[in-house]
């Protein structure tokens, strides 16, 4: 048995390494994704270009410009004359946003009264819309706390409280990290479900089918040697992405990498289950293609890759519970980031394993060694 299935697997190596189509489908989502993912896809905020409308000019505004320049989040690259400037330029896309100062903004600073600072935000892209707002009143905070210390406005009988914030996880807030694990996932989906999916299939348009089917292999020799091979495929992907997550990303490795070889092997299961499932139903190369591509698409949308699961509506949120790719997702990064382990993650690979074995047997009672 198991020398059959040697034979069948050295075959499918043989015939996909021959194959255009398999060999792209094998190493361009792994490249691309990686390229897109790691270097293209950037939501980090990291220089902010504003215009600054004085239209105090007094010390105290210089000193407050002098604060925004050198926070590290800014870049002032326009200092309009009036209102008008300063939104022609936020049209026309040169500036992110505008920090507008009042006349009487100094003199209300020395006599200690209450005074604003107009800030005006591209809201365009509401996520760096919201991180420029929340920079900007970091900076206007601290300039206002130093000039109440300084005004001994702080009652001398009470405490000096300061907050200090720390970030866990992910300590500099780079996309990056957040990002690059999940192309595991995505890889991995994509590369082993197309392949198997188009593994049969071949087999018809090339007319070997008829070949296979008079030899003494049996049904489920035939389906080990087809999907072996691209879980070893799959396998090694996932161990090409984390190496170069590593070494040419920087994204932390917290967990163990065996863990997460484990969860790959376990999810496995569904990719080249549903993947032999569409090769069932298909009849050509290209309907296993575009039905791969069916699947994958809303699995990826509701995997929790870009858009966080919590913030979808209540019945989408239960629509997750039932894509195998969203648990996968919580383990890759779970172990990246957080250095989660098997006591925590053990609720996903429970999952994983039972929708994977379903699916597995389910397309495995479809698959009969016959042409249709």
């Amino acid at each position: 048995m198991w020398r059959r299935i040697r034979e069948i697997m050295r075959k499918e190596f043989r015939q996909s390494m021959r194959e255009p189509r398999m060999l792209a489908t094998m190493f361009m989502p792994p490249l691309m994704q990686l390229i897109v993912f790691g270097y293209a896809v950037n939501m980090d905020v990291n220089s902010v270009r504003v215009a600054w409308l004085d239209q105090d000019r007094t010390p105290q505004s210089r000193q407050l410009q002098a604060r925004f320049e050198g926070s590290g989040y800014f870049d002032i690259v326009a200092v309009p004359v009036s209102g008008g400037k300063a939104g022609e330029l936020m049209e026309l896309g040169k500036v992110q946003g505008v920090i507008s100062l009042l006349p009487g903004f100094g003199g209300d600073v020395k006599r200690g009264h209450a005074t604003t600072v107009q800030v005006l935000v591209d809201g365009t892209d509401s996520n760096t819309a919201s991180i420029i707002s929340n920079y900007a009143s970091q900076v206007i905070s601290g300039y206002a706390s130093d000039v109440a210390v300084a005004h001994r406005k702080a009652p001398s009988g009470l405490p000096h409280i300061e907050m200090q914030s720390r970030v866990w996880f992910n300590d500099d807030l780079r996309s990056r990290n957040y990002f690059v694990p999940g192309v595991v996932v995505n890889i991995i989906t994509l590369v082993t479900l197309m392949l198997t999916a188009m593994a049969v299939v071949r087999e018809k348009e090339i007319g070997t089918m008829e070949q296979l089917m008079v030899t003494p292999i049996r049904p489920i020799e035939l389906i080990l040697g087809k999907t072996l091979p691209f879980a070893l495929i799959g396998l090694f992907d996932t161990i090409m992405v984390t190496v170069a997550a590593l070494v040419v990303f920087q994204v932390p490795l917290r967990g163990n990498l065996l863990l997460l070889l484990l969860g790959a092997c376990l999810f496995l299961m569904t990719t080249l289950g549903m993947g032999l499932f569409l090769s069932t139903v298909s009849h050509t190369q290209q309907q296993a293609m575009m039905s791969s591509f069916f699947f994958f698409l809303p699995a990826f949308m509701l995997s929790g890759f870009a858009f966080l699961i919590r913030n979808m509506p209540l019945p989408v949120q239960w629509l997750t519970l039932v894509n195998p790719v969203r648990y996968f997702m919580e383990i890759v990064r779970g172990i990246f980031l957080k250095g989660s382990g098997i006591s925590v993650l053990w609720p996903q690979m429970v999952a994983m394993t039972i929708f994977g074995a379903a699916i597995l047997l389910f397309s495995a009672s479809r698959f009969h060694k016959r042409l249709d």
